[in-house]
């Protein structure tokens, strides 16, 4: 019986520390951040609109992304080349690091913030459009044990541009085709407003 009992406590602390040493590292990821720094700024709060914020993102939702970019799940040129070196432990590194980053508020378009407003919290009744924040949150915090990403303060032009892709059906890695049943119901005027909107929420 003891024997047993040693054996399951051993067991225990080398499943612990396997969850350990799989756990992100911030520390580790911010050594490890150069090369994403080009892109995507050091503190994961990108410059250019293209690129999309990893600042206070979700570290898992950042894990799954980085995975599917190196399986080719999720297709983008640039990010095949950047995580090709990655190793699984330094997916999770870098992702701490970006979690554990401030996310830089912008500000919505006024012109645009009412009816993106209507679309997040709403949707559109008539064509089917489900609200945004059924699944990402009133704040567009998102939901990270879903690991629907935070969407508060991203790029209105980066939403935009993953709105129509998941619309055309370019992008095809969101679980059970909820984004792509969901943006293919959206007009092009729907997803600018909306994208507006998210850009300035705080």
């Amino acid at each position: 019986m003891k024997k047993f009992l040693v054996f399951a406590a051993t067991c225990a602390l080398l499943g612990s520390a396997t969850v350990a040493l799989a756990a992100g590292d911030a520390t580790a990821g911010k050594a490890k951040s150069a090369t994403c720094a080009a892109c995507h700024s050091a503190d994961g709060n990108s410059v250019n609109p293209q690129y999309p914020k990893l600042a206070g993102q979700s570290a898992d939702y950042l894990v799954k992304q980085l995975q599917e970019f190196k399986s080719g799940a999720r297709s983008n040129a640039i990010m095949l080349g950047m995580v090709a070196p990655l190793s699984p432990q330094d997916m999770e590194d870098l992702s701490a690091y970006f979690a554990s980053q401030q996310v830089a508020r912008d500000a919505a378009d006024p012109a645009l913030a009412p009816a993106g407003e209507a679309v997040f919290r709403g949707g559109n009744l008539t064509s089917g459009v489900s609200a945004c924040m059924a699944c990402h949150g009133a704040t567009g915090a998102g939901n990270p044990a879903a690991k629907f990403p935070a969407l508060a303060g991203q790029h209105a032009a980066y939403i935009e541009t993953q709105l129509k892709a998941f619309r055309a059906m370019e992008r095809s890695n969101d679980a059970g085709q909820m984004m792509r049943g969901v943006a293919s119901k959206m007009t092009d005027p729907e997803i600018k407003a909306v994208s507006s909107y998210i850009q300035g929420l705080q």
